[in-house]
């Protein structure tokens, strides 16, 4: 599988954000763009435009493989 752009994990956590607003008084993010934003945020720290999705932890790696098929139709 190739890199994961920036702008893909972007892409993602504003389709899952779409999805499933964020809730309650703390505007929690759901679980998937959650896990997502701890990958974005390193990205942007380390001045960095990809990485490979080897590099996500469990939780990012299910959410980003949830939104490829949610995204492709599958």
């Amino acid at each position: 599988m190739s890199d994961i752009t920036i702008h893909e994990l972007e892409a993602a956590i504003n389709f899952f954000r779409a999805r499933s607003p964020s809730s309650g008084d703390e505007r929690v993010l759901c679980k998937e763009a959650s896990a997502l934003s701890k990958p974005y945020a390193l990205l942007i720290v380390q001045r960095q435009t990809a990485l490979s999705p080897e590099a996500l932890d469990p939780k990012a790696r299910e959410a980003w493989d949830s939104y490829v098929r949610l995204n492709n139709g599958l």
